[in-house]
């Protein structure tokens, strides 16, 4: 399939920002073994993107958290095990730890929420690794168990753009895509310009994961 074919389903349009910032934190930076466990906080079109990669990856625990049951399910349909939905009252590292005891060996934050990469740390397993890609909702530092991070050899890592070389990684994204591998085309709904208003509205409802606009 040429570049025009690719053009004319729209998938390009999304490779470069939100499928490989989420694929490119995991495949990149977290590396997960095949067989072992990953934690995603917020499944849009980022976080699905990192759900698929771990798919990709062969992680047999696959858990989202995310505020949406649409996104939930959205995380189910694309590869995940096990979804919590987050609410005031979600107990997360609690819960997490129910799914896995021994905690899991990756975790990525695409929610920019402190609380989330609390959680996190605090479930993670000996040796594992917590990665953060989303612009801070605040500037208050988040306070971490330093010495429990010492014993355990734990990583806590900032992410930016999945650490990728474009040229490089999005060729890669496309051939998974092509194989079937990667279906990023369900992350899109398209939309006329004309209906840019409603798109925002769908977008910040949690209706669609990524809005795409032709002309």
């Amino acid at each position: 399939m040429g570049l025009q074919q690719l053009e004319n389903r729209r998938i390009s349009a999304i490779c470069g920002c939100g499928v490989q910032t989420g694929a490119g934190a995991v495949v990149n930076v977290l590396r997960p073994e095949p067989g072992s466990s990953i934690l995603i906080f917020g499944v849009g079109s980022v976080g699905l993107s990192a759900v698929m990669a771990a798919k990709v990856c062969g992680c047999t625990t696959i858990i989202a958290a995310d505020i949406l049951d649409s996104r939930l399910e959205a995380a189910r349909e694309f590869g995940a095990t096990h979804t919590i939905k987050i609410t005031a009252e979600t107990k997360l590292s609690e819960h997490i730890l129910t799914i896995r005891k021994d905690g899991v060996e990756r975790a990525l934050d695409t929610s920019g929420r402190s609380e989330n990469c609390i959680a996190g740390l605090e479930s993670l397993s000996t040796l594992g690794m917590l990665g953060f890609l989303a612009v801070p909702r605040s500037e208050r530092p988040i306070e971490v168990q330093m010495f429990n991070m010492l014993i355990k050899g734990q990583t806590l890592r900032g992410i930016t753009e999945g650490d990728s070389v474009p040229e490089v990684y999005i060729p890669q994204l496309i051939d998974l895509y092509m194989a079937g591998q990667f279906p990023i085309d369900r992350l899109i709904t398209r939309y006329n310009f004309n209906d840019i208003d409603q798109a925002i509205e769908d977008q910040a409802a949690g209706k669609v994961v990524k809005a795409v606009f032709t002309f």
